[in-house]
């Protein structure tokens, strides 16, 4: 599995929404698990800045990472980007191999 950070960016009239996104997170999580059993999540993080949450997850590849991206702008997300992380051992030893 890899280790994906997802960055979401809420519309604006999803932001407006604040005392329903307990409802409004636990309806894309289900969804989530629904349509990518295969995702597992590690941490999820509210943010005070560009971005309004940041969820660490793992996936089998880049396209389940992508299908919860596109699952994000389908329920009202603004912007939702999929990033791969490495842990910083692994890079590490990358840079020695270049």
């Amino acid at each position: 599995m890899q280790t994906f950070i997802l960055m979401t960016k809420l519309s604006p009239e999803q932001s407006k929404q604040v005392k329903e996104r307990a409802k409004l997170g636990r309806a894309w999580l289900e969804q989530v698990h629904e349509k990518c059993p295969e995702v597992k999540f590690i941490d999820h993080y509210a943010l005070l800045g560009p971005y309004d949450f940041m969820d660490i997850f793992e996936a089998p590849n880049a396209e389940a990472a992508a299908k919860v991206s596109m699952i994000s702008l389908s329920n009202g997300a603004f912007q939702a980007q999929s990033w791969v992380a490495i842990p910083y051992k692994r890079f590490v030893a990358l840079a020695e191999e270049v």
